[in-house]
């Protein structure tokens, strides 16, 4: 089997816990899933406003998989994605997390 096959995917969520700024956000969402299209990202989840079971949550959440942690780190470091973190770091207050996901079975 190739490494494509066999690799564990991760995920991004970011949990939008505020507004500060509706143009910078709205400038952010036109910027970000081109880059995270273009390091192999697949939005699962984008923008939706979380139904809450339990606790409080944000107003939208978006869920990313990608195709593994390396992938996600460089995705998050790279100079195509920090003109869209610059924006998010004025423009809302939210929560970033990184996942490993499960390996695929056979």
């Amino acid at each position: 089997m190739s490494d494509a096959t066999t690799s564990t995917p991760a995920y991004s969520i970011t949990e939008v816990l505020e507004v500060l700024d509706p143009a910078g956000a709205q400038r952010y969402a036109e910027l970000t899933p081109a880059v995270v299209e273009g390091f192999g990202g697949r939005f699962v989840v984008l923008g939706a406003p979380p139904t809450v079971a339990e606790g409080e949550a944000g107003v939208a959440l978006a869920v990313v998989e990608w195709p593994d942690m390396q992938t996600l780190q460089a995705w998050y470091d790279s100079p195509e994605y920090a003109p869209a973190r610059e924006i998010a770091a004025t423009a809302m207050r939210r929560r970033l997390v990184f996942l490993p996901g499960t390996a695929p079975t056979a």
